[in-house]
C-alpha cells in the first residue's frame, strides 16, 4: 500500500510540475507579444489641445481665472488668434492689463511673436472689463507663417506663463 501512494504522489507531483511550466512558458510568450522590440523607437501621441487641458487647465483656472480655449492661425497664417474664456475676473486682470506686454514664443525657434498695434485702432486685444463666461482674444502677428498647424507655442502676459500651447 506504502508502495502505490508514493507512486500516486510521484505522477501527482510530477503533472503539476509539467503543468506548471506549460503555464509559465504561455505568459512568457504573452508577455513577449506586445513589447517593442530593442531599439525600437516608439512614436509619441502628438499632443492637442484637449490633451494640454487635461494636464494643465486646472491650474489657469484655479490660479488665473481663465481657461485657455485655443491658439488658431487666421489671415492665411500671418496672425494667431489666442482665445480664452475668463471664469473670474478678479483674477484675470493680469490679462487685462494695458502695461503688460503680451508675447508668443516659438519653441522651435524661441522667436517672440508680438501684438501688432495699428494706426487707428491700437493693440489687436481687448481689454475692456471682463465679464465671467464670456471669450476673449489677443491677436498676435506671424509674419512668414513661422509658426505653422501643430506647432508649440508659449504664452507670456505679465506673470502669465503658458507654455506647451499647440496651434491647431
Amino acid at each position: 500500500m506504502q508502495v502505490f501512494t508514493t507512486a500516486l504522489l510521484a505522477v501527482l507531483l510530477s503533472g503539476q510540475v509539467a503543468s506548471a511550466s506549460a503555464a509559465d512558458v504561455q505568459l512568457t510568450r504573452s508577455s513577449l507579444k506586445g513589447s517593442p522590440t530593442k531599439g525600437a523607437r516608439v512614436k509619441p501621441k502628438p499632443e492637442t489641445l484637449a490633451s494640454w487641458q487635461a494636464r494643465h487647465g486646472l491650474f489657469f483656472r484655479r490660479n488665473w481665472g481663465v481657461e485657455i480655449v485655443g491658439i488658431r492661425r487666421v489671415s492665411s497664417g500671418l496672425m494667431l488668434r489666442f482665445n480664452y474664456r475668463v471664469l473670474d475676473p478678479a483674477r484675470a486682470v493680469a490679462l487685462n492689463d494695458k502695461k503688460a506686454r503680451a508675447y508668443l514664443i516659438d519653441e522651435a525657434t524661441q522667436t517672440a511673436l508680438s501684438v501688432p498695434a495699428m494706426e487707428n485702432v491700437g493693440e489687436l486685444r481687448q481689454v475692456a472689463p471682463y465679464q465671467p463666461n464670456r471669450i476673449y482674444f489677443i491677436i498676435f502677428g506671424n509674419p512668414g507663417g513661422l509658426v505653422k498647424h501643430n506647432s508649440r507655442v508659449t504664452l507670456v502676459v505679465g506673470n502669465l506663463r503658458a507654455e506647451g500651447l499647440v496651434v491647431e
